[in-house]
């Protein structure tokens, strides 16, 4: 039963999925930014078209406000944000070819599991027509390719979601805990709590590429906290700035829900101004004022909720789905398990928060590793060799 149903089609993955949003690579950074600041996703799909070949477009990576936080914390940009967000995607795009596929709809479920094991983080998938999509949804939404076709992509969560649907079939799998399924790696991005945040940007570059994240923690090995790119990607170009100023555990404190503390703002300010960033310093100030003066309207009157809300949008902060700022409310706490949580108890945990991974920890809240959507497909693939 179970090898009959990863025969399914990935189409039926796919039913209902809205088409991609798309940028062209050689799109200017901040012409981007302002994509991803309008846009319901955390992730926007950038495209490569051979004008030679009429209808040659291939996806050629995803771009999210991560990759454009990390550019900014580099020296050079640092001296002149503005300048670096002249910069075209491709200037930052990962050159790494296996992190997005294409794959035809007719292709099988298992297909789509081995490719994500050998490193795909996205399938691009075309979307087949029906009676209703037809010219009127084409209208509405930008196509990332041409000759009508639209397309979706399928993520890591998509799969485990559509498993999950049909766990019974992989009986006694589900049962069992990650500790005695293998499935916990040891091999964790971490940073210590007073850790210039600064040490961590190529961390949070790789724990992007992972789907991961970094864990903060102190000198025991204890485990605090996490800087994630999940919550870093709800926030906007301005942590940079913090990146660049303060401690990791400080900067985890201003990435939480509600917006970063006046007092690290404070912080932020003064320490670009003592490493001679005029400019950051200038685009930190605009855009931590229109965040200021947007919180301190939300108790006014309704024209005051109104010009909080358009505040809020130009910054760029809380402009993301609702499913991303549910994310936010939980105060961008840390998911974790314990290493004898079953595999299902920690697929409905992930998929509940949205995550693609969980921290394990011991009762005494010591750091035992990582569980990621990559090693519970890989327990599912094995599986099937075995029936």
């Amino acid at each position: 039963m179970a090898v009959s149903f990863l025969a399914r089609e990935v189409s039926d993955l796919c039913l209902g999925k809205p088409p991609l949003r798309s940028l062209s690579a050689s799109t200017t950074l901040s012409d981007a930014l302002a994509a991803l600041k309008s846009s319901d996703e955390s992730f926007i799909s950038v495209w490569n078209c051979d004008s030679e070949k009429e209808g040659c477009c291939r996806c050629v990576g995803k771009l999210c406000m991560v990759d454009v936080i990390c550019f900014l914390c580099k020296e050079e940009s640092l001296l002149s944000p503005s300048s670096a967000l002249k910069e075209p995607i491709s200037s930052i795009l990962l050159k790494i070819p296996s992190l997005v596929v294409h794959l035809e709809p007719s292709s099988s479920l298992l297909e789509a599991i081995d490719l994500i094991l050998q490193g795909a983080q996205n399938l691009v998938v075309p979307i087949l027509p029906t009676k209703r999509s037809g010219i009127s949804r084409r209208k509405q939404h930008q196509k990332p390719c041409h000759n009508g076709r639209e397309f979706c992509w399928l993520t890591q969560e998509d799969v485990i979601r559509f498993l999950l649907g049909s766990i019974g079939l992989f009986t006694p799998l589900p049962a069992l805990s990650i500790d005695s399924l293998g499935i916990i790696s040891s091999d964790v991005l971490a940073i210590d709590y007073y850790s210039p945040a600064s040490s961590a940007v190529g961390a949070i570059s790789k724990s992007l590429i992972q789907q991961t994240s970094v864990a903060i923690v102190d000198s025991d090995g204890t485990f605090i906290g996490e800087i994630s790119p999940f919550t870093l990607a709800c926030c906007d170009e301005t942590v940079a700035a913090a990146i660049t100023t303060l401690s990791a555990g400080d900067l985890m404190a201003y990435i939480d829900c509600g917006g970063p503390p006046e007092d690290l703002v404070r912080v932020v300010k003064a320490r670009l101004k003592e490493k001679n960033l005029e400019k950051m310093l200038q685009e930190f100030t605009i855009l931590s004022s229109l965040m200021g003066d947007s919180s301190s309207s939300s108790s006014s009157s309704s024209s005051d909720e109104e010009s909080s809300t358009r505040a809020l949008t130009r910054s760029g902060r809380y402009t993301r789905s609702s499913s991303y700022s549910a994310r936010m409310v939980r105060k961008a706490e840390a998911i974790v398990c314990h290493p004898k949580s079953s595999l299902v108890a920690v697929m409905i945990q992930a998929i509940a928060h949205r995550v693609n991974y969980l921290w394990v920890i011991e009762d005494d809240c010591s750091l035992v590793g990582i569980v990621t959507f990559s090693n519970m497909l890989k327990v599912f693939r094995e599986h099937l060799e075995t029936i």
